[in-house]
């Protein structure tokens, strides 16, 4: 089992930044691939961006330049660093992550961090 735990959502204004983590912890000898989707109202959830184990990082478009995706394999940790934000990104953001697989969507997911940029 993983528990994954977000914290750094809030209230900004667009143009401004905010980092979001998550930390995962439970039964696991290691965690492969991490992420974050994000699901605004009305919308269907999607990715945001991801990172394997080794590094690898793959963004939305809507996102690329704007976000950074990086982790702390150390501490089971992975972060966003959400720069120019813009109101269309509004939505709860939610960590996503697997013990088995470094790609793909993982099985476990946290409880969503909201994040609403004002214009």
């Amino acid at each position: 089992q993983v528990q994954l735990v977000e914290s750094g959502g809030g209230l900004v204004q667009a143009g401004g930044s905010l980092r979001l983590s998550c930390v995962a912890s439970g039964t696991f000898f290691s965690i492969k691939g991490m992420g974050w989707y994000r699901q605004a109202p009305g919308k269907q959830r999607e990715l945001v961006a991801r990172i394997t184990s080794g590094g690898w990082t793959n963004y939305a478009d809507s996102v690329k330049g704007r976000f950074t995706v990086s982790r702390d394999n150390a501490k089971n940790t992975v972060y966003l660093q959400m720069n120019s934000l813009k109101p269309e990104d509004t939505a709860v953001y939610y960590c996503n992550a697997d013990p088995d697989r470094d790609y793909g969507m993982g099985v476990y997911w946290g409880q969503g961090t909201q994040v609403t940029v004002s214009s």
